[in-house]
């Protein structure tokens, strides 16, 4: 089933009752059952890689059934399978760009009162630091000075590594962000990586679309959703389906209910580094999981090769 761009509002407001869609530049529109044989699945990996923004959600996302976990794997299933991802989470940061030389790092549990069985998942996923020293260099040809550490997979990193990639045998190297800097600086960070998507090298933003945690309600159930937060996630999607870069770049002032959605924008910032790493004429594709507690939403973005 295609949907022409007139239909793209409705369907998107009408979400829950249609179920899961990913839709691909807002106005061709699959469901999952007919995505798992869209053709772009089957590009060789050494062409162009895409660049991905996810929003990881609540470290509960591979325990809690309640959460869209599976549907992380429906994704990559149809993408191409990456020699090595390099990361960048919303919850690594630095005072400028770090990237991690761990050849084996470990599976950091930076979250406190969960369930227990959280603090055993393990994700042994390999290191990856020659994909470090490679992003150390393209940063420092574009003047982005960065340092080196043996730093471990925090939540933001391993917990859609093991949805996307459960066995743990897809190497990963994370780079911090600088929660300090604006979204112009992070998607420099972006531009200056983008050529190790044609190394075979899955560059991912891990955030949150929206993330507003004092407007969370913990029992909210998804139709329950603020309004303001697909007024604020309706204005980044026609922006990123436009390119328009510079309106993203300035969302703080331009987007409906920015500081609203996004007190402190460390959870948005790695999207701006998918989005430079992405081709200038990028095909979007965005997969809308729903809003969880009200305030945050869950919506993945793609970005591929014309």
């Amino acid at each position: 089933m295609a949907l022409a761009v007139s239909d793209c509002q409705q369907l998107q407001d009408n979400q829950f009752r249609f179920g899961l869609f990913i839709k691909q530049r807002c106005g061709s529109i699959l469901p999952v059952t007919e995505l798992l044989t869209a053709p772009y699945g089957r590009v060789p990996v050494m062409n162009r890689l895409p660049s991905l923004f996810l929003s990881h959600g609540a470290p509960t996302l591979p325990i809690d059934p309640s959460l869209p976990s599976a549907e992380f794997g429906a994704l990559s299933a149809q993408l191409p399978r990456p020699e090595a991802v390099l990361m960048l989470s919303a919850h690594w940061g630095t005072a400028q760009p770090v990237v991690s030389t761990s050849t084996a790092p470990d599976t950091i549990h930076d979250f406190y009162g969960f369930p227990r069985q959280l603090y055993e998942i393990q994700y042994p996923a390999p290191g990856a630091p020659d994909v470090a020293q490679r992003a150390a260099v393209l940063l420092g040809d574009s003047g982005i000075r960065t340092d080196a550490q043996p730093h471990g997979l925090d939540h933001g990193a391993w917990v859609p590594m093991l949805l996307m990639f459960p066995d743990a045998d897809v190497p990963v190297a994370q780079l911090s962000i600088q929660p300090h800097l604006d979204a112009g600086h992070h998607f420099r960070v972006g531009r200056a990586l983008r050529s190790l998507r044609e190394q075979g090298v899955m560059v991912i933003g891990s955030g949150q679309i929206t993330h507003n945690l004092r407007a969370a309600d913990f029992s909210a159930r998804p139709e329950d959703a603020d309004p303001r937060v697909a007024e604020f996630t309706d204005w980044f999607e026609a922006r990123l389906a436009a390119r328009d870069i510079d309106a993203l770049l300035d969302y703080r002032r331009q987007a409906p209910h920015a500081v609203l959605m996004h007190p402190t924008d460390e959870h948005l910032l790695p999207v701006f580094a998918a989005l430079g790493a992405a081709d200038d004429d990028y095909l979007l594709t965005i997969q809308s999981l729903g809003t969880y507690q009200r305030s945050l939403a869950m919506t993945n973005y793609v970005f591929r090769t014309a």
